[in-house]
């Protein structure tokens, strides 16, 4: 059996990505054509991962931020090994298939992250790395660097062009992560044709000035020019590096090469067959010849994580508490008492009654649970002292501190959304992030794709409603609430006092499966008096907290936050006037809606026709639970410049709107 030489092992990455996209009649074979030399020099001497066990925990992490280019990925994973045979890369694009148009993390053994918007991935890249770094301080020993691995990532000139890319790369150069190599296409074309009507920046002074280090003109059909900047991007330990590699879209092909039209559609059968022919592939679509499986799975895999595994067993005899506590956090298991004790402070809470914020609340509970969670990393887009998410033991990662839990993220409300995913898809950490409510749309694609990855991150956002007051509408949610609600698989949480506020944190703590969104106020909020099984029912996202006196209800009245206080005004006035009123509060109506039919219906009887929701964001959300013969209570404009009171008053969001309310949908006089 001959050794393939380099060209021909990257020509099977190419081919396998023409065939793939000719057989799906869609998809962008330019990108993998043109960097399937850097990505053979890439794994096959470099990068450190083991096949059979895609989630060992010390491999090197692999993004491709041009998502668009997924049979790169897929062609990588299938010949080095991966679970992804090749009747899967012949279902490229079709229902069902580990090879989606774009990268699954949920779908694909291998791929690290979900990726297609542009940018995102590269900002994942560099939640990764800080992962790694802060992971590494905190565990790492002398003669024991038992975290000790790097994270690549591919990305192209949309990328760099998406203003997300700013915002990362400028933190990641501040925070010096020196174990981040990303590699750029430097090909100047993109969807619209040659990038120099519209990409012009010198973005390798660019990157210098994130201090960055800076690789220039590697080409990126070398193998030797490739590995030589490789090994100069690994000796750079404080400083992260851009290779900027030029290269040929579409490399091979006779006609296209070059140009825009492979960017994103099928070559056509005379193309591929010219391509055939120029690449000296002699070989019929999806063949792969046996030495080229071999030239790709050589020197790969159990090795590597054995080596590691015998060092990890030496450190455990040393380090015995060090090893459990790494293992734990990889495990994503929480301490085993944890429940117990964050049940015991909500009821604490309830005990002592605390009227406060709920941003307050939030920070309340960060005291009470940061110490018993060494994972939990979190920090703020500029506005610590407003979201109140730095906590008397919070310690800048910048510190070097071995417990470093906090990120000062500056006003990047976008890049620390997806910084945070790619935190949380690293292992070993809880991540939290946090800026205005308002600001939220800054970062909605990120938290979109929190869901979507998905990826356990927690989002905090304060200043929830008209009751930041006077910073106006620019700074006063509105429709954000129903917005985030609408995201598949994300939980928006918005507690009504600090007791929900603690269980919210809770719930977000121990909810792996996709993000949290934990909604609170600026203004103080009432404490609302509950049983002991009330303060559990919270965790059920509604449950009923005042009950109607003398029978089942007549009324329900349903509210989220600052203004569940407004429903039980309401329930105890129209209670004097002899009506049976319930009050449900509704902190997560996503989890709400995923209990079983009989707390739902226990909660909010069908028979119960006469109901009516109050919350000071848009009314639509609401009305799936009052129905058409029930009132919402809300706002259904921008708001206003002037105190929270008046705010209130001004839109009708009070007390007596909600009694009047009640009243009408009960048949009598508002």
């Amino acid at each position: 059996m001959t050794t393939p030489s380099r060209r021909e092992l990257a020509n099977a990455v190419r081919f396998l990505a023409i065939d793939a996209v000719e057989a799906a009649k869609s998809g962008h074979p330019g990108m993998p054509m043109g960097m399937a030399d850097i990505a053979e020099v890439l794994w096959n001497d470099f990068l450190s991962h083991n096949p059979s066990n895609p989630k060992w925990f010390n491999r090197d992490r692999f993004v491709l931020s041009n998502g668009h280019g997924s049979m790169l990925l897929y062609a990588l994973l299938h010949l080095t090994g991966y679970d992804l045979p090749l009747d899967q890369l012949k279902r490229f694009r079709q229902l069902h298939s580990k090879t989606a148009g774009h990268p699954e993390s949920s779908e694909t053994p291998g791929v690290e992250t979900t990726t297609g918007p542009l940018g995102q991935g590269i900002a994942n890249a560099v939640g990764m790395a800080l992962a790694e770094k802060v992971l590494a301080a905190r565990f790492n020993r002398p003669g024991y660097n038992i975290v000790d691995h790097h994270t690549w990532a591919f990305l192209g000139d949309g990328c760099l062009m998406e203003g997300v890319s700013h915002e990362v790369c400028s933190l990641a150069g501040t925070l010096g992560l020196g174990k981040l190599i990303a590699f750029w296409d430097d090909n100047k074309i993109s969807i619209d044709g040659n990038t120099d009507g519209w990409f012009t920046d010198d973005t390798g002074q660019r990157f210098e000035a994130y201090g960055w280090q800076v690789i220039r003109n590697v080409d990126g059909h070398d193998p030797e020019e490739i590995a030589q900047a490789i090994r100069t991007a690994k000796a750079e330990t404080e400083r992260p590096t851009l290779i900027c590699c030029r290269t040929v879209i579409g490399f091979g092909a006779p006609t296209k090469a070059g140009k825009e039209s492979t960017h994103g559609a099928p070559l056509g059968k005379d193309e591929v067959a010219g391509t055939r022919e120029a690449l000296g592939w002699p070989h019929g679509p999806f063949e792969i010849p046996e030495s080229l499986y071999a030239g790709w799975r050589a020197g790969h895999g159990e090795a590597q994580e054995a080596k590691w595994n015998e060092l990890f067993t030496e450190y455990g005899r040393q380090f015995p508490e060090q090893a459990s506590e790494l293992l734990r956090r990889l495990r994503a298991s929480l301490p085993a008492d944890f429940a117990d004790r964050a049940l015991a402070y909500a009821d604490k809470l309830q005990a002592e009654g605390p009227v406060v914020a709920s941003r307050k609340a939030s920070q309340m509970a960060l005291e009470t649970f940061g110490p018993l969670l060494p994972e939990l990393i979190g920090g703020s887009a500029d506005l610590a002292h407003s979201n109140l998410t730095h906590w008397k033991g919070s310690k800048d990662v910048l510190s070097g501190a071995v417990d470093a839990n906090y990120i000062h993220y500056g006003v990047r409300e976008f890049g620390m959304s997806a910084i945070a995913n790619g935190l949380a898809l690293h292992g070993g950490f809880i991540p939290y992030d946090a800026t205005f409510l308002v600001f939220s749309d800054y970062a909605r694609n990120a938290v979109r794709m929190s869901a979507l990855i998905p990826a356990a991150a927690i989002h905090v956002y304060t200043h929830d409603s008209i009751g930041l007051g006077e910073d106006g509408p620019t700074h006063q949610p509105v429709e954000h609430l129903a917005s985030l609600r609408y995201i598949p698989n994300n939980r928006v949480w918005r507690p009504c006092d600090a007791v929900e506020s603690a269980i919210s944190w809770k719930a977000a703590i121990e909810h792996r499966a996709g993000p949290s969104c934990l909604v609170f106020s600026r203004q103080n909020l009432a404490h609302q008096m509950r049983t002991s099984q009330q303060v559990r029912d919270i965790e059920r996202g509604g449950y009923v907290l005042l009950e109607a006196e003398g029978g089942k209800p007549e009324l329900i009245l349903i509210a989220t936050g600052s203004e569940v206080d407004l429903a039980m005004q309401a329930a105890r006035s129209l209670s004097e006037e002899g009506r049976k009123v319930r009050v449900v509060s509704m902190p997560c109506s996503n989890v709400f809606d995923q209990q079983p039919i009989e707390w739902r219906e226990a909660v909010l009887p069908s028979w119960c026709r006469a109901r009516v929701a109050v919350e000071a964001a848009v009314t639509d959300y609401w009305r799936k639970y009052v129905g058409l013969d029930g009132e919402v209570i809300g706002i259904d404009r921008f708001g206003a410049s002037a105190p929270a009171e008046h705010l209130y008053k001004e839109f009708g969001i009070t007390a007596e709107a909600v009694t009047a309310a009640g009243r009408r949908v009960l048949g009598g006089k508002a």
